[in-house]
């Protein structure tokens, strides 16, 4: 079978990004391995146990933070952090329709600027 150049492109991008979370991966894995067991102090096994009971916290992985934002185990750093997320994802949401409702239902008509001639795209 011979492969459009649509989804030729899409595996492509698929790849890097496949490619770029495993570099990642591997590099958070590295530098957590280069520490030793001893060196992990009570207050880091704290912090993580303090977020167990979270909402989104789902077996078996548990509570998962791949960045280590929450190491310091500071309630008030993460309860902003989650608020500060979900207010990134409703304006995200907002700027998706933003893009998708010209498009379904067309665009304003009229002039930006009359004296220019400049018509809204």
């Amino acid at each position: 079978a011979v492969a459009s150049p649509a989804s030729a492109s899409s595996t492509g991008a698929l790849v890097s990004v496949s490619a770029v979370a495993a570099a990642g991966v591997v590099a958070r894995w590295a530098t957590a391995g280069s520490r030793s067991k001893k060196s992990i102090s009570k207050r880091q096994h704290v912090a993580v146990a303090a977020f167990e009971n979270e909402l989104g916290v789902q077996s078996p992985v548990g509570f998962w933070d791949p960045a280590g934002w929450t190491e310091d185990g500071s309630i008030e750093n993460y309860k902003r952090r989650r608020q500060t997320e979900i207010k990134h994802g409703r304006i995200a949401m907002l700027a998706t329709m933003g893009y998708i409702t010209p498009e379904l239902y067309g665009k304003f008509p009229g002039f930006l600027s009359p004296s220019l001639g400049i018509k809204f795209a």
